[in-house]
């Protein structure tokens, strides 16, 4: 409480009353978020956090951090705390109706108590490991304690449907020898304009339906046959036929999966800039929000390079910054502020 502010504590002072299933919620303060969800303890962990999970996807918060809940004044086992919140969150997390919230963390400070979380975890995962449900609670909490993401389950070679119009030779010769000699010619020519080119790269396996939707196109109009094989290490992708086309073909390839690498390479940098200082803006409610970590990136490496401005995206609008001023205009003239905060000065 002394971390997030006056502020917060006068909220809940003004809310402790009127607190309804068992919780009341106040702004995030000085704390690195939007709002704050303060339990009343009552040694149900398990149904407290179902209640702010699913208070969580009405608001439609996109993510949510928990700590582990009683394992502090309240006395209780983290073994026991980690079963019922991890109950809670799979039992959430096979909701069909879940749509908003996407991302739930479980902050353990204690190194003790990791032991505790993984065992809990990892008894789900073997016992998963006889059903044939769906979706597995190993990968349940894989998608949300990182995010939901596509599987990355490996998928079979894949020969992308292609129709062939053959073409019948019809060779009338003085002889048999000069029959089989036209065959002959006519197959050299074939094979002299046939061409093979398999690319081999980790990063194939992280195509998903966009990138094989343009796979689709370009063997619907390039004279070439695309077979794709993710169960190999690392995945391939075999283009073949007439030796321009495949050449062309394989020039697109290559720019797919370099741009995927790209992109990776991009968040990652991001995720570790973020991890060192925050970028934020001020958003209606007078409560400072902060930027989407690529634009948080871009920001950090403006200001580190002395530029002046940058122009950014803040709500789908265009606005430019002042990296002097901290402040960021869009096209009418209207102006947010910003705030720069190093994370070792949060803590």
């Amino acid at each position: 409480m002394d971390a997030a502010g006056s502020q917060v504590a006068n909220e809940c002072a003004q809310y402790a009353g009127q607190r309804q299933n068992g919780f009341i919620t106040t702004q995030g303060g000085n704390l690195l978020c939007s709002k704050i969800i303060h339990l009343i303890t009552d040694n149900q962990v398990k149904s407290q956090v179902s209640k702010v999970l699913y208070e969580c996807e009405q608001r439609m918060y996109k993510s949510v951090a928990f700590p582990a809940i009683g394992t502090g004044q309240a006395g209780l086992s983290s073994a026991k705390v980690a079963d019922e919140m991890l109950d809670a969150i799979v039992e959430f997390a096979r909701q069909k109706s879940v749509q908003h919230l996407q991302t739930i963390k479980i902050v353990i400070f204690q190194t003790n108590m990791l032991r505790d979380f993984y065992e809990s975890m990892k008894k789900r995962e073997d016992s998963d490991s006889s059903t044939t449900e769906s979706e597995s609670w190993l990968s349940m909490f894989k998608s949300f304690f990182g995010g939901r993401k596509q599987s990355s389950e490996k998928k079979t070679s894949v020969i992308l449907e292609k129709k062939v119009n053959l073409v019948t030779f019809q060779i009338c010769g003085e002889s048999q020898e000069k029959v089989d000699a036209t065959e002959s010619w006519i197959k050299d020519l074939i094979l002299k304009e046939q061409f093979e080119n398999t690319i081999s790269d980790e990063a194939i396996e992280k195509f998903d339906e966009m990138q094989f939707a343009v796979l689709e196109d370009l063997q619907r109009k390039k004279q070439v046959t695309i077979e794709i094989s993710n169960k190999l290490s690392p995945p391939q992708i075999k283009i073949s036929g007439i030796s321009r086309d495949v050449c062309s073909v394989s020039r697109k390839v290559q720019e797919m999966v370099q741009t995927i690498k790209t992109t990776e390479e991009e968040q990652s940098k991001a995720e570790l800039y973020y991890n060192l200082v925050e970028w934020r803006y001020l958003g209606s409610n007078d409560s400072f929000v902060a930027f989407d970590k690529l634009t948080n990136m871009h920001l950090e490496h403006a200001k580190m390079a002395k530029k002046r401005y940058l122009n950014v995206r803040i709500k789908n609008k265009k606005y430019k910054v002042d990296l002097n001023t901290l402040r960021a205009t869009d096209d009418r003239g209207k102006t947010k502020i910003l705030q720069r905060v190093k994370k070792d000065e949060g803590k």
